[in-house]
């Protein structure tokens, strides 16, 4: 009796072990025949061989190569780059996507979105997104004023930096199921642009359009004010999420969700974001202040010195300091964007403390690149670090973003191998294999007009790395 209950239990033991075996072979078989690229059976953590599809020039790359510093696939890839067939290959329209997302079943089938989660662990640790999308100011000129340490600076043409495409290559590389994404586009956006993002968004159910939508303006309130709509949007919709992370259309994701999920669950609460002091200068020389802002969308007055007053528009302000922040709160250097935990996120919301913050900074030249920054210095914030400068945070060790700046080019970072716009670097395929050592979640600036294959082979790579990753996860 006693080896007949053995052998029973031995029987039922290896039918629900043959079930998961059978249950884990239908997943990645799944996966498989959804993923943009050909499965190597013998994948592992090693680079796999790429595997040419012909007759397209976008697959007359070696993703693999690229990606481990060959110099001759770079170059490859950097003259497919500028070949004319190949961008117009490359290219998609606004029509495009509004046609193709007719039908949504095989849309997301096509652009390969996976549609469930890939562990259990990722499933338990949903994440929240703000995808603002939005015209930028293509150029400007700088001019010194008499007031000495003051420049104005005239924006004067407008263009849309981030396209169509752009966006639905970002959202389909960070899709996951269990997430929830906020999507803003600018109201100044031309009606094709708009109908195509609603069109992509309309087709997932945890992907949906902001509730309250502004004019975005380079550099001033309404671009901090695109995030925080989506924020409360984020919030409400949902208890779920665990962290909440704002992107723009030219970031692309260096981790795969899991690595995110678990580089995000190290940080313990705690929020992740470039937080310095505005001076670095010896005490006794005094801080640097934001100035106050014209009431124009034209010129704008830069950061100045506390021994100098500022310069803006309205006559009755001329000449005239900012008032200090409340609660003689210490205003701090960072960026734009973020990694955040939900409880920051609800002090942005809800702190009045932090109300107040926001009502001081809107009058104030690029306040997104100190208002996130401020927040997380000050006491009571959930996840947030002491004012002292020992706790001072660069971007370089926050993981929310890698952005290579022109300023900071061989000293801190290897020159960009692409090219610079504002400054900023705007990556090339020579530049991936530096971007992939970094722990950082982002890197901006991604453009797909300009070198596509620098997504493409990113796209390569994280959907070979998830794959591996969810294999590795099932190995008995």
């Amino acid at each position: 009796m006693v080896w007949f209950r053995w052998r029973r239990r031995r029987s039922t033991f290896i039918l629900v072990r043959l079930g998961a075996i059978l249950a884990t072979l239908g997943t990645m078989a799944f996966v498989i025949i959804h993923s943009e690229i050909e499965w190597d059976p013998t994948l592992s953590y090693s680079w796999p061989e790429y595997i040419k599809h012909g007759g397209d020039p976008k697959d007359a790359c070696n993703c693999s190569s690229i990606l481990q510093g060959d110099a001759n696939s770079i170059e490859q890839a950097q003259l497919l780059s500028i070949n004319r067939n190949f961008r117009r290959n490359a290219t998609r329209s606004d029509d495009y996507y509004i046609n193709a997302t007719l039908d949504c079943r095989t849309f997301k089938s096509s652009k390969k979105y996976v549609m469930f989660p890939l562990s259990k662990e990722e499933e338990d640790f949903p994440l929240a997104y703000s995808i603002v999308v939005h015209h930028m100011v293509s150029s400007s000129i700088s001019e010194p004023h008499p007031l000495k340490c003051i420049f104005i600076i005239y924006f004067k043409s407008k263009s849309t930096v981030t396209d169509v495409q752009n966006f639905e290559h970002l959202l389909r590389a960070i899709y996951a199921p269990q997430n929830i994404y906020c999507i803003h586009v600018d109201r100044k956006a031309d009606a094709s642009f708009l109908e195509a993002i609603m069109s992509i968004t309309s087709c997932f159910p945890n992907v949906f359009m902001v509730s309250r939508p502004v004019e975005v303006v380079y550099a001033a309130w309404p671009r901090v004010q695109a995030d925080i709509n989506c924020m409360a949007d984020l919030y409400n919709a949902s208890a779920e999420w665990k962290y909440f992370i704002n992107l723009c259309g030219q970031d692309f994701p260096l981790k795969t969700n899991l690595e995110m999920v678990r580089s995000l669950k190290a940080l313990k609460g705690a929020n992740s974001m470039e937080t310095e002091q505005m001076s670095r200068r010896e005490e006794g020389q005094g801080d640097v202040f934001l100035s106050y802002r014209g009431r124009t969308d034209t010129e704008y007055v830069c950061l100045i010195d506390n021994s100098c007053i500022c310069f803006v528009h309205s006559p009755q302000h001329a000449g005239t300091s900012k008032e200090p922040a409340p609660f003689n709160l210490p205003i701090m250097m960072g960026n734009a964007y973020i990694v955040a935990s939900r409880g920051y996120i609800r002090s942005v919301l809800e702190d009045q403390r932090v109300q107040q913050l926001i009502e001081w900074g809107k009058d104030t030249y690029s306040p997104d690149e100190f208002l996130w920054a401020t927040i997380q210095r000050m006491p009571n914030v959930p996840g947030s670090l002491r004012p002292d400068r020992k706790y001072d945070l660069s971007d370089m060790y926050a993981i929310a973003r890698m952005v290579k700046w022109g300023g900071h080019e061989g000293a801190v970072y290897p020159a960009c191998q692409g090219h610079h716009v504002r400054g900023i670097c705007v990556y090339g395929v020579a530049d991936l294999q530096w971007l992939l050592e970094q722990h950082h979640l982002f890197a901006n600036k991604f453009d797909m007009k300009s070198d596509p294959l620098a997504i493409r082979c990113l796209e390569w790579y994280l959907r070979q790395k998830a794959l591996a990753d969810m294999q590795s996860a099932f190995q008995w």
